[in-house]
């Protein structure tokens, strides 16, 4: 069994390895998260990276508690980096060792998983995290029924077009296992697809 921690790194190291190759233009193209370019996207998975477990608490007072609140307000400030911090951030052994608070290897992976499809499948690349932790992701959030994301999957088949992982019975949703992996983290997908809320 591999530790989803040790996917971690590859995950963000590839997508700095992509977007250091990428037209300027691409750190102001859309993610999927919505309201967030991709220099948002960016700055906001990197956050353990420059704030302090002190900092990060005061930002979290500050936004009255409200991670979403911190979160914006982060993303907002510190997107306006110099690209090349934005990489080194991305590439940094302190943001490939970081856990949610209360996450451990799975949340960490989770997160990096899904935020680096924010960008690639917006921007219709290839994704850059490893096959294998796309397909660790998919279990994690098909475990869970949907819930983690407040997704209702009754009656929805999931299979990935790219490789053999299938899920649930019902009413076919086909697409690549990236896509799959950010339609269970409550992404609509470009072409407008989504999965129903709970």
């Amino acid at each position: 069994m591999t530790d989803p921690q040790s996917w971690v790194g590859p995950t963000y190291d590839g997508l700095a390895d992509l977007l250091a190759t990428a037209p300027a233009e691409t750190w102001n193209a859309p993610s999927l998260c919505e309201k967030w370019q991709v220099r948002h996207l960016v700055a906001h998975v990197t956050m353990p990276v420059r704030l302090t477990p002190e900092q990060f608490g005061a930002e979290m007072a500050a936004a009255g508690g409200d991670f979403t609140v911190l979160s914006d307000a982060v993303a907002a400030r510190d997107a306006s980096l110099p690209v090349a911090d934005h990489l080194a951030h991305l590439r940094s052994p302190r943001l490939h060792e970081w856990q949610p608070p209360g996450g451990g290897p799975d949340g960490a992976l989770s997160h990096a998983v899904i935020h680096s499809l924010d960008a690639t499948v917006a921007l219709d690349r290839p994704a850059v995290a490893p096959r294998e932790a796309v397909i660790a992701v998919l279990n994690q959030l098909t475990a869970a029924d949907g819930a983690i994301f407040g997704l209702d999957l009754t009656g929805v088949r999931l299979e990935a077009t790219d490789t053999d992982w299938r899920w649930g019975s019902g009413e076919p949703v086909l697409a690549t296992s990236g896509e799959l992996a950010a339609l269970l983290g409550g992404r609509t997908l470009p072409d407008g697809r989504v999965l129903r809320r709970g």
